[in-house]
């Protein structure tokens, strides 16, 4: 962006911030070199046992992939709305 670097930074944190979109700031990055887990949900976990090829091809996703397909699951009020998320996510590693 012309010679310009620069890093998108989400409202909820520019609020924390108290800095607007546009503002010019200073900022220090470090790199994170810790391994980056997903916290995989039991139920999820008894699911992808059942499928190996689901199970080999969730291992092989990214973080953030993962994460996608993890977080409906966790964030499920109840058990009903957990089990169509656990089908939507095997059914999307199955094909």
């Amino acid at each position: 962006m012309g010679g310009k670097f620069m890093i998108g930074v989400s409202a909820e944190v520019r609020e924390v911030a108290h800095v607007k979109g546009g503002d010019k700031i200073a900022v220090s990055l470090e790199l994170d070199e810790q391994p980056r887990e997903v916290d995989i949900p039991a139920a999820l976990k008894k699911a992808l046992a059942k499928d190996l090829k689901a199970k080999k091809k969730f291992e092989a996703l990214s973080y953030s992939n993962q994460r996608r397909l993890v977080t409906p699951i966790a964030a499920a009020k109840t058990e009903e709305t957990r089990n169509r998320n656990i089908q939507k996510a095997v059914s999307e590693l199955q094909s």
